[in-house]
């Protein structure tokens, strides 16, 4: 029986594809790691996304064996999600690069997605960001993880579709496991005594448990897929969070087609379904700017604006760019927009539809005071000029075709 239950296991280790790491900063441990991965799962690719590192852990990951995929600083989740398209079909292992341990009975595991749980107590720190991500698992898909933070997964086919792309950064654990379980997968967690190195009470440590924690919330909100594949938070509904009624129910608004829209781009598409969270932007945004400016050009520029801003969301960095160009013309406030741009150009958040429309409606609000009636009516017209340039052709395609436009564009934003 012994013997069964051996040739079982070794049986199931075989059938792993890839092992994925994702290490950033990791020299001093990648490579004992990665000799110990190789050496237990002989049959399977090890994969390194190495994370924008500053040390040699790319090298040294090469060294030891893996296959190193070299990347900017973006966060664990994106760092996974390059490296599972870069991996074989079949069933994966994801490993932290730190680990110290034996993953043979993670890989044989039953069902969809196995997680590792540490026999010992792990770290230094208080609990909160591991408590924090146990309450938004169990509120958002029934299920009551012991660890669910652990790095140490594996994957079945099915999960693999079911879960990548990965939420970002440090989120992507817990998004995972809701994902598996919403989508009706066998999800199971394992003891092992395995190790890895302990985040201390210091302030790099706490630094890192506070990005774990804030990962994790935005995470378990709405994200997209931006142009790269990669799955990102839509933090845009922080703008409904301000004092300025219009704004905060543009916002609203917004975060409505951000949940729930369909597959519908552009007026005509969005009139042509007629229920649809486009069909109630169209019409809830410009009257959002009536009430508030009592002006039918209010309605015009704020509903334009809007759709404007949101037509350039499409890649990192391009909304916000153009609204920081244009607040200081409108007398419109930065603060908020220059607080998101690295994350969003750094492709670790996206404005998504709340995002965009509120900054859109800030503009056109704030321009309604700030231009005379004739100013008014020509920025409506350059706004509608510009939605119907985008409904025949991409604005993006006309932006990379303008050399300075295209400089512009690039600012900042990553290779």
């Amino acid at each position: 029986m012994e013997c069964c239950h051996r040739s079982k296991r070794l049986r199931e280790v075989a059938e792993i594809a890839a092992v994925l790491v994702a290490a950033r900063d990791e020299e001093s441990a990648i490579s004992r790691t990665i000799e110990s991965l190789r050496a237990t799962f002989p049959g399977a690719e090890v994969i390194v996304a190495d994370d924008g590192s500053r040390d040699g852990t790319a090298d040294a990951a090469q060294r030891a064996g893996a296959r190193v995929l070299r990347l900017p600083a973006r966060g664990k989740g994106q760092a996974l999600t390059v490296a599972e398209r870069a991996a074989p079909p079949g069933r994966l292992l994801l490993v932290d690069a730190d680990l110290d341990g034996d993953l043979t009975e993670l890989a044989a595991a039953d069902g969809d997605l196995a997680i590792a749980v540490f026999a010992e107590r792990q770290g230094g720190g208080f609990g909160i960001a591991k408590r924090a991500g146990r309450l938004l698992i169990r509120a958002l898909s029934g299920f009551a993880p012991r660890e669910p933070l652990s790095g140490q997964r594996a994957l079945s086919q099915a999960a693999r579709e079911t879960c990548f792309p990965l939420a970002a950064g440090f989120g992507c654990e817990v998004r995972m496991t809701v994902d598996a379980v919403r989508s009706g997968l066998l999800v199971s967690e394992l003891e092992l005594p395995i190790r890895h190195r302990a985040t201390g009470r210091d302030p790099a440590g706490f630094a890192h448990r506070g990005r774990q924690l804030l990962d994790a919330v935005l995470a378990a909100g709405p994200t997209a897929v931006n142009h790269r594949g990669l799955r990102l938070p839509l933090v845009g509904w922080v703008f409904g969070f301000r004092r300025d009624p219009a704004t905060a129910t543009v916002a609203a608004i917004g975060l409505a087609d951000d949940l729930w829209s369909g597959d519908e781009r552009g007026f005509r598409a969005h009139l042509g379904r007629r229920r649809s969270t486009g069909v109630l932007k169209l019409v809830g945004i410009p009257l959002v700017g009536l009430a508030a400016s009592r002006k039918l050009s209010g309605a015009l520029l704020v509903g334009l604006a809007a759709n404007f801003l949101n037509q350039l969301d499409t890649r990192p960095g391009r909304a916000l760019k153009a609204y920081l160009l244009a607040a200081p013309l409108a007398g419109a406030p930065a603060g908020a927009a220059v607080i998101l741009a690295p994350y969003d150009l750094r492709e670790m958040a996206m404005l998504g539809d709340s995002g965009a429309n509120a900054l859109g409606a800030m503009l056109g609000l704030r321009s309604v005071s700030k231009l005379t009636a004739r100013g008014r009516w020509a920025a409506i017209g350059a706004l509608a000029g510009l939605t119907l340039l985008g409904e025949t052709r991409s604005l993006g395609e006309v932006i990379e075709r303008t050399p300075l436009l295209r400089e512009l564009d690039g600012l900042g934003r990553q290779p």
